[in-house]
């Protein structure tokens, strides 16, 4: 299958020179019309709809920047390159203002001719890329929340669905930042509960001190500072969807007090003397591999047991590289509203860049990643430049190798970033296991959220 040639409108009032310039591009594989004057050119563009545009700037009915503005107000996106030869610096900025792709001086220079044909070629693949994946996200870039549509992630809306159909627990795993608060949210909506609240509540986040009350509630004078009657999160849950996150971090003396409430169906608060039943359907999340964290001693067995009916597990962002450009794209249009710029998305360079890295944070880590490039970036293209250090270093994962390889630091790397890969790299050889990465860099849990929370990873 042959790829059409990008069609070249040539517009100059000097005969020889079209004819010239006509045969030049055409040997490079160009098709082209040409055009004597700018009213002519702008006729052109409506019958033969050229993709670049190349104006002379001195003509006798319209000047090449009279013409170039016309054409912007058009189509915006069209690249048009003006030459000429009275160039001054004063033309060239304003040419360039008004949104010409280059300004070139007589005698041509083909060589750079041809350098800024091509690079007028790439922002229109880019361009048509980011439309392509801008109308794929609007028909079919995902389910629900989340976006993506490769085979992996297929499975996964499958599942999704089974899980929903039924009111059985279920333990969703995958590594930090793979979105299982999303997959929850997304059983609870396709389920017979979507009526009812979700509650999620996340035993890594909360003090060990409070986690008992938090999940049980308490009554007034059950301790110090409780001043009054507080529901927990069974009874807030009630007729809807309760989500335990990061289970394997809830203290092991509040773990059979959990499995009696989940068998009983009823919970006491602190300092209460009656019970009160509920109906919640309760799903757990973990990061880690919970049959580990049962074998480790951090999540008891009858307790797992108790939850595990359904397991769904959310494969990391390295296993569905495929989704990167709907995710990249996906963002930009999110962050865009935010932060009211108007970026288009990764040029070809940034978006390579994004491809190649591992992405140990997942979608967390590639959101926060996209949105220091919106931001930077304002308007336009993603470029190199707009992407942190590590992600343009090159190494594919932020520095850190893969597991069981030195960690090869290049010379004058930063503390601050040295220590950052040391973390990511002890975080992927246990399995995203805090408690235990924590124990190896000599550190504690605290520590290492502190530092996770800082990289944009927490």
């Amino acid at each position: 299958m042959t790829t059409a040639a990008t069609k070249v409108l040539v517009v100059d009032d000097d005969e020889a020179i079209r004819e010239v310039l006509a045969a030049r591009l055409q040997g490079w594989g160009y098709a082209v019309a040409l055009a004597a004057s700018g009213e002519e050119a702008e006729v052109q563009v409506g019958r033969e709809r050229p993709a670049i545009v190349v104006s002379d700037v001195v003509m006798p009915d319209a000047s090449g920047l009279e013409l170039l503005s016309r054409l912007k107000a058009g189509d915006p996106h069209r690249p048009v390159i003006l030459i000429t030869a009275h160039g001054t610096v004063e033309t060239a900025v304003e040419a360039i203002k008004e949104g010409a792709l280059d300004f070139l001086t007589k005698p041509l220079d083909h060589d750079k001719l041809k350098a800024t044909l091509e690079a007028a070629e790439r922002e229109i693949d880019t361009r048509s890329r980011s439309r392509r994946l801008t109308d794929q996200l609007a028909k079919q870039g995902g389910f629900l929340d989340f976006v993506g549509t490769s085979a992996p992630m297929r499975e996964i809306y499958e599942h999704l669905g089974e899980v929903a159909a039924t009111d059985a627990p279920a333990f969703i795993t995958g590594e930090s930042g793979t979105g299982k608060e999303l997959a929850a949210r997304a059983i609870h909506r396709l389920g017979r509960r979507t009526e009812g609240p979700f509650v999620p509540v996340n035993a890594a986040a909360i003090p060990k001190e409070l986690m008992e009350s938090e999940l049980f509630g308490h009554e007034k004078g059950a301790f110090t500072g409780a001043t009054g009657l507080r529901r927990g999160c069974f009874e807030l849950a009630d007729g809807g969807t309760l989500l335990l996150d990061e289970i394997a971090e809830m203290p092991a003396e509040l773990q059979p007090k959990l499995l009696r409430v989940l068998e009983d169906g009823r919970v006491r608060r602190l300092a209460g003397s009656t019970e009160h039943a509920f109906d919640v359907r309760v799903l757990a999340s973990s990061n880690q591999e919970p049959r580990a964290a049962v074998a480790a001693g951090r999540l008891r067995q009858d307790l797992f047991y108790r939850l595990n009916v359904f397991t769904l597990h959310l494969p990391p962002l390295r296993d569905r590289k495929g989704d990167l450009p709907l995710l990249i794209q996906h963002f930009v249009a999110t962050l865009n509203d935010k932060h009211g710029t108007a970026v288009e998305g990764p040029g070809e360079e940034a978006l390579a860049l994004l491809e190649a890295y591992s992405w140990p944070g997942n979608i967390r880590e590639l959101r926060n990643v996209v949105e220091r490039a919106v931001v930077l970036a304002k308007q336009g293209w993603i470029e190199p430049s707009h992407l942190p250090p590590y992600v343009r270093s090159g190494d594919g994962a932020g520095g850190a190798p893969a597991a069981g390889g030195a960690l090869n630091l290049p010379p004058g790397v930063t503390l601050a970033e040295a220590e950052r890969r040391l973390i990511l790299r002890t975080l992927e050889e246990t399995g995203h296991n805090k408690a235990e990465t924590a124990r190896r860099l000599g550190l504690d849990v605290k520590t290492i959220r502190n530092k996770l929370k800082a990289y944009g990873l927490a």
